[in-house]
């Protein structure tokens, strides 16, 4: 019988549907949130060549585009860099033509961080 060494290194593909599950549990933790916070959860992970969206929902009559970032160590806001908004926004030009709507929207940015949701509402470029 072998023995598993918990030290040892983990494979990369380990670590990234470890990675995975983090965010999918952040993005859950998120989708909660906004419900609870008056939220319609419209569609989740959307793709386009630009980049994913995590999760598109309305409030109000206002498309909201969110971003989720979630981190321990570090601030998660900080990896919502001025070319991941511009990608964002990209994206949103997509959703926007792909389902033919001329709404309002904006992006938003969900962060956890060792438990702590905060939620940063229209957010610009120059974050």
């Amino acid at each position: 019988m072998n023995q598993i060494d918990d030290k040892a290194p983990k494979s990369s593909a380990n670590h990234a549907q470890n990675t995975k599950s983090k965010g999918t549990d952040a993005e859950n933790l998120a989708k909660e949130f906004l419900q609870n916070s008056g939220f319609e959860i419209v569609e989740c992970n959307y793709f386009t060549r630009y980049g994913e969206i995590d999760i598109i929902a309305q409030k109000d009559l206002t498309y909201h585009f969110i971003e989720v970032k979630s981190g321990k160590n570090f601030e998660p806001l900080q990896n919502v860099t001025p070319k991941k908004l511009n990608r964002i926004i990209d994206s949103i030009h997509i959703y926007l033509a792909n389902h033919s709507l001329d709404v309002a929207f904006c992006v938003d940015i969900v962060t956890i961080r060792n438990g702590e949701i905060e939620f940063f509402e229209n957010v610009s470029a120059e974050i």
